[in-house]
C-alpha cells in the first residue's frame, strides 16, 4: 500500500482505531516490540500530543510529521469515517471479537465479500467493494489458524475436515453469511458472502431503467403468463432487479414462490426455497414441486442446464408467470442460449416476453474526474469508434472517494422487447439477422459508450463491455 512515498502496512493498519487515526490526524508507520512509529499531521503539536498517544496506545512513540495532503490522503484510504461511527473497538487479532468486529466494519463499508487467503509467508484478508476487491488486514499464520476454526465452528463445520470443499452459512439477529472454503496448497481459503439484505427498500424505479426501458419491462411484468429472463454475470445486479420485480407483484391476491442459491434477500408474503443440491433439491426438482403448490408467480434462482430450461419454458406455458437468470453477454445471446440447451424455437416465441441484460459500472466521482481526449486506439479494435465524441473523462482520487476516483455505480440494460417481427426470427432461427440490420436497436455497449460520453464513468470500467459487441 503506497501512497506517493509512504508505505503503510495493512498488518499494522489495526494497531490505531479510526477514533484515533482522525482524531489525532495519524497513520502508523512501523511497529516492532514495544515502540510505535506514526506519521502524523505537521500542522499537528507533536509534543503535546506524543504523552497521549503513549497513554492510549500503551507503546513508545515516535513520531514522523508530514504534509498535511498527505495525512489527509492517508485517513481517507485506510481510515474510512463509515467504519469509525459503527466501532470504536480496534480490530485486534489478539482479541476473541476480532471477527464480530471485522463482519461490522464489513457490513459498514457495503462489502459484499470478505475474502480471507493464505500464502506461504503470510495470510491477507480482502473486501469487496463497489465490486472491486481492497486488501485490508494482513495477519500471522497461527492466528489465520485460529480464524478459520472459529469461522468454521459459527458455520457448524467440521474443524478437522481439511482436504475437502466445505458450504456452510453463519445467521444471527445481525448477519446472515454464506460460508464457502476452499483447501488451496498452503491451506483453507474462506469466502463469506454478506446476505440478509431486506428487499423492501428496493424499487424499480430507482434501479436505472430509462423511461422507455421502465415502460417495456413493467408491460412484460404486467401478463399472467409467461418468461421473463436477465442475463450477465455474477455481480451485475439480476437478483436486485428481481427482486424489485417481486417486490412490485407481491400482492395478497398472488402466490409467489422462489428457489434460490443463495438466498440474498427477504421479502414479506413471497415463500423462499434453499437450493440444497446435495440432498437432491436442484431447480429443476423445487420446479416440479412447485407446480403443485398452486403458484402465480415463480422466480428461479438461476437457469444452469437443459433439463430446468425446459421446465421453466413449459411452466411459464401453462399459465405461469417465470423469473430467472441466465449466464449469457447479451439480451439476444439468451435466445440463443436457450437453443444451445435443446429449448425448442416455437416454444421460446411462444413463452418469452422479454430478454433482459445488465451490468454494473461504477460511477466516477464527479469531484475529481479529469477530462481526457479521446483516442481511438484506446479502444477495443472491433469497436466502431464515432468520431464526433472528442473526449471523456478519467478516475483521479481524492478525499470524497477514499481516493477510488469512483463513488457508487449505476446499472445498464439492454431490453429485448418480444414483438411479432422478433417472435418470427425466433421461430426462423434468423434472430441474429434481425438484429444486425436494425440500426435503432441499442445494446449494452451502445448505452455503455453513452454514459462514458456523458462523464459519468471511465473507459476502463466499461472496456470489457465494448469487447462483447
Amino acid at each position: 500500500m503506497i501512497i506517493q512515498d509512504i508505505t503503510i502496512l495493512p498488518e499494522i493498519l489495526y494497531v490505531v482505531t479510526n477514533d484515533l487515526a482522525n482524531q489525532y490526524r495519524i497513520v502508523p508507520k512501523y511497529i516492532f516490540e514495544n515502540t510505535l512509529e506514526l506519521y502524523v499531521d505537521n500542522s499537528n503539536n507533536g509534543v503535546d500530543i506524543k504523552e497521549e498517544l503513549e497513554l492510549f496506545l500503551g507503546k513508545s512513540i515516535v513520531l514522523h510529521p508530514i504534509d498535511s495532503i498527505e495525512i489527509e490522503k492517508a485517513l481517507s484510504i485506510y481510515y474510512r469515517k463509515e467504519r469509525a461511527l459503527n466501532s470504536n473497538k480496534s480490530l485486534n487479532l489478539d482479541k476473541g471479537d476480532f471477527l464480530e468486529n471485522l463482519l461490522i466494519e464489513a457490513k459498514s463499508l457495503k462489502c459484499s465479500d470478505i475474502h480471507f487467503e493464505v500464502y506461504e509467508d503470510s495470510s491477507r484478508i480482502r473486501f469487496r467493494i463497489d465490486g472491486q476487491l481492497i486488501e485490508r488486514y494482513k495477519i500471522e499464520s497461527d492466528n489465520y489458524l485460529e480464524l478459520v476454526n472459529k469461522i468454521k465452528i459459527q458455520a457448524k463445520l467440521n474443524i478437522t475436515e481439511k482436504r475437502l470443499p466445505q458450504d456452510g452459512r453463519i445467521t444471527n439477529d445481525s448477519f446472515d453469511i454464506r460460508i464457502s472454503i476452499l483447501p488451496t496448497l498452503f491451506g483453507e481459503k474462506i469466502v463469506m458472502r454478506l446476505l440478509g439484505q431486506d428487499a423492501s427498500d428496493i424499487d424499480l424505479n430507482v434501479l436505472g431503467l430509462q423511461k422507455e426501458e421502465l415502460e417495456n419491462y413493467l408491460e412484460a411484468v404486467k401478463k399472467p403468463n409467461g418468461i421473463i429472463l436477465i442475463s450477465g454475470p455474477t455481480g451485475s445486479g439480476k437478483t436486485t432487479t428481481l427482486y424489485a420485480t417481486l417486490k412490485l407483484l407481491n400482492e395478497t391476491r398472488r402466490n409467489i414462490v422462489t428457489v434460490e442459491d443463495p438466498i440474498e434477500y427477504t421479502l414479506r408474503g413471497i415463500n423462499q426455497v434453499q437450493l440444497k443440491e446435495d440432498i437432491g433439491l436442484t431447480f429443476s426438482s423445487a420446479l416440479k414441486s412447485f407446480l403443485r403448490q398452486d403458484p402465480d408467480v415463480i422466480m428461479l434462482g438461476e437457469i444452469r442446464d437443459s433439463e430446468t430450461a425446459i421446465m421453466a419454458i413449459r411452466a411459464s406455458l401453462t399459465g405461469h408467470l417465470v423469473l430467472s437468470t441466465i449466464h449469457t453477454n447479451s439480451a439476444i445471446g439468451t435466445i440463443s442460449r436457450l437453443i444451445d440447451m435443446g429449448v425448442p424455437s416455437y416454444l421460446i416465441a411462444e413463452t418469452l416476453n422479454l430478454s433482459v441484460a445488465q451490468r454494473l459500472v461504477r460511477k466516477l466521482c464527479d469531484n475529481c474526474k479529469k477530462e481526457a481526449s479521446c483516442n481511438p486506439k484506446d479502444f477495443p479494435l472491433n469497436f466502431k469508434f464515432p468520431y464526433d465524441i472528442l473526449s471523456y473523462y478519467k478516475p483521479v482520487g481524492c478525499n470524497s472517494c477514499f481516493h477510488t476516483g469512483y463513488k457508487g455505480r449505476k446499472a445498464i440494460y439492454e431490453i429485448l422487447n418480444i414483438d411479432n417481427n422478433i417472435i418470427e426470427a425466433i421461430k426462423n432461427n434468423t434472430i441474429t439477422e434481425l438484429f444486425s440490420k436494425d440500426k435503432n436497436y441499442k445494446s449494452l455497449s451502445d448505452k455503455a459508450f453513452k454514459i462514458l460520453a456523458m462523464g459519468e464513468t471511465s473507459l476502463e470500467e466499461i472496456y470489457s463491455i465494448l469487447i462483447n459487441i
